[in-house]
């Protein structure tokens, strides 16, 4: 009985090593495929969830897979991280293993261009730009926290050195984050102080909107990954997070950064 249940385990732990090398591979052929119809420098992350694998492979349906490829380069923005989250993805056995994989139908795409403030900092001319979210309002509840404080909707602020007069000054400003005919506008629209600093800008009344405007920028972004149209934009830690969904579509590895 011993040997017998030694053997069981032997045999299922070997079950278990050739599911993940398996989904390993196929992980590998999907990201070689992306990297070569994308051009992408580097291979993308790829992660196929749902175990057993192999019981997924043989009937062809995946749960879930995910996709990242950083340092993407976009024509305006610089260098963008972007990442795809398939849902119900269809994919035949035979092209998994022959690596033909091309046109791929999915239950659901939500595609996210994500934009650190280092590369925004190049494109506004502000090399020490930060990008935070602006504090809740001490009345939600939380005293200011905002809950977890990295994420909202529709605001940031941006703080950085820019020409003020004849000096550089490093000061913050409130902006809007809007979507709007498939392009995001940043639109700067007021400066900002920390409630608890004790001091206010006193910025000449024919300099505030000159020096609002260094942080205003308009973005193309009317594709996300996959062909998905952006439906919303956000500010998460130090980044734009600008995502969308898409529905029972038939996604092309070729438009990963599409956008």
């Amino acid at each position: 009985m011993r040997k017998l249940i030694i053997g069981l385990v032997c045999l299922v732990g070997l079950a278990v090593v050739i599911d993940f090398g398996a989904a390993a591979y196929a992980e590998y052929r999907v990201s070689r495929a992306i990297r070569q119809g994308a051009d992408l420098t580097s291979d993308p992350e790829v992660t196929i969830h749902g175990f057993p694998f192999l019981s997924h492979a043989i009937d062809g349906k995946y749960k879930t897979v995910e996709i990242s490829a950083h340092g993407v380069r976009a024509d305006v923005i610089g260098k963008t991280t972007i990442e795809a989250t398939l849902t119900g993805v269809s994919v035949p056995l035979a092209d998994m293993i022959d690596g033909t994989v091309d046109t791929v139908p999915v239950d659901r795409v939500d595609g996210r261009i994500r934009i650190d403030a280092t590369e925004l900092g190049r494109l506004l001319a502000i090399p020490d730009l930060q990008v935070s979210a602006p504090p809740a309002d001490k009345s939600d509840g939380t005293f200011g926290s905002g809950g977890s404080g990295l994420t909202t909707t529709g605001g940031v602020v941006f703080t950085g050195t820019v020409p003020v007069g004849p000096v550089k000054t490093k000061l913050s400003v409130k902006a809007n984050l809007i979507l709007e005919n498939g392009q995001l506008r940043i639109v700067a629209s007021d400066f900002y102080i920390d409630p608890g600093a004790g001091f206010k800008i006193d910025i000449p009344i024919p300099d505030r909107n000159g020096v609002l405007g260094l942080f205003n920028q308009t973005i193309d972004t009317r594709q996300l990954p996959f062909g998905v149209l952006p439906t919303k934009v956000s500010a998460i830690g130090s980044q734009i997070v600008i995502e969308g969904t898409g529905q029972n579509v038939t996604i092309n590895l070729d438009d990963l950064k599409k956008s």
